[in-house]
């Protein structure tokens, strides 16, 4: 008779029996499952999250190390007495175990560092516990439009291989209270929100399977990205103001602070998206918020574009008003004009009428014309083309720098506003 692996001697009262393991050499067949040809196993699971060492954006997955344990009973396997005994990890190979394994999985590993790390239990009523310690990585759907302020689902799901649910039945050793570990997870980057053991089946081609799922959130931190990302673009948004409080005519210094900025602002644009090379196809919350800072920073310097030419044109056209009044030419016609105007006054305003109405459209009169109706109504519409150039016009270049001190910081409070708004609580 066998005695925990051992041949007994004639005294045989002085050790326990298994007649458990004799049926693993007489009778016990390891091919077939327990009930077989009759109702499906019941098997508890219960796991313990060791640790979740890398979640990777780039490659949607994460790493995680588990201790799956896995119970059911095998009539097979029932011996008398009330003690539980501890088999050594080998003798699974003797025995029927559930071909459980980890859907979504790209690569898994069990541990065997000093032997394979997997714990064999027998109880006296036949149940078997077997567990078993894996790290395991497991691809993650994820949804990064809110990065970095989202919030991931991920699973970690077991599923029965090749038995259907007439074979095996998956249930949760005790609900909710199955899964330990989780909760006091330290992540770099994440922390755990919620999570939830649920049981569902999976429907494929070659039949229904028991399927258990962990499912669980994780929220990023932040923090690093506002210190990182967000801070600095914002300080490179406000650096772009200052130029708004130097002069138009200190082109250098204007120029030099317009164009570091935009520079700046492009390094950082780069530096955020090559972390997340592999994942440009989504435009994130920090791709948002910084093509909203480079805006304001390349609109700050497009305003002293405009300003500083403005001003130029301003001063050639004063420049040639005072070139044409100072030119001795021009004094001679004026007194030829003033001769003229002493021969024959009433004449002299007759024309200049005429040609003041010519010259002038702002103050063409068009009802008061006596000319056609196709006439009228290109006078009319050159009045209105005048006007409406006239409200584009900038009259005082300076003004547009006192503008800007208000619109631009009011703006961009503005848009922050809606930005943290929606991605923080839509």
């Amino acid at each position: 008779r066998c005695s925990l692996g051992h041949v007994s001697s004639s005294r045989s009262g002085d050790r326990t029996s298994l007649p458990g393991f004799e049926n693993l050499t007489m009778g016990y067949n390891k091919y077939l499952r327990p009930y077989f040809g009759g109702q499906p196993v019941q098997i508890a699971m219960s796991l313990d999250i060791a640790s979740i060492s890398s979640v990777s954006e780039s490659d949607m997955d994460y790493t995680a190390t588990i201790y799956l344990r896995q119970r059911w009973t095998d009539p097979r396997l029932v011996f008398h007495g009330n003690k539980s005994f501890t088999l050594d990890a080998r003798l699974v190979e003797l025995l029927w175990v559930p071909d459980t394994y980890i859907v979504e999985s790209k690569t898994s590993f069990l541990h065997d560092v000093t032997v394979g790390n997997r714990l064999i239990r027998l109880f006296s009523n036949g149940t078997i516990l077997y567990a078993l310690r894996i790290t395991t990585t497991v691809a993650c759907n994820m949804d990064l439009s809110k990065y970095p302020m989202d919030t991931q689902t991920c699973r970690l799901q077991l599923e029965s291989w090749g038995y259907d649910e007439n074979d095996v039945n998956f249930t949760w050793l005790r609900g909710n209270d199955s899964v330990h570990g989780i909760e006091k997870l330290r992540l770099s980057q994440y922390t755990v929100e919620s999570y939830y053991a649920l049981v569902s089946k999976s429907q494929q081609e070659t039949g229904s399977y028991p399927r258990l799922i962990l499912q669980f959130e994780l929220r990023r931190n932040v923090l690093y990205f506002i210190l990182e990302t967000y801070v600095p673009s914002t300080l490179l948004v406000m650096l772009s103001w200052v130029s708004f409080w130097i002069t138009l005519d200190s082109v250098p210094a204007r120029t030099c602070i317009g164009v570091t900025t935009v520079l700046s602002m492009t390094t950082l644009m780069i530096g955020s998206r090559s972390s997340l090379s592999k994942t440009n196809c989504f435009i994130k919350a920090i791709d948002v918020y910084l093509g909203i800072c480079f805006s304001f920073i390349f609109g700050a310097l497009v305003e002293y574009a405009v300003a500083h030419y403005s001003s130029s044109q301003k001063c050639a056209a004063k420049a040639s008003q005072e070139g044409l009044a100072n030119d001795p030419a021009k004094e001679m016609e004026e007194v030829n004009i003033a001769n003229i105007l002493n021969s024959s006054l009433t004449s002299y305003k007759r024309k200049i009428t005429f040609s003041s109405i010519e010259i002038s459209s702002d103050n063409i009169n068009c009802s008061d014309l006596t000319m056609k109706t196709r006439e009228k109504i290109k006078c009319v519409l050159r009045n209105k083309i005048h006007k409406i150039i006239g409200y584009f016009t900038i009259q005082n270049p300076s003004n547009i720098d006192h503008y800007s001190k208000l619109l631009f910081p009011l703006f961009f409070m503005l848009v922050n506003v809606f930005y943290w708004a929606y991605y923080l609580y839509f």
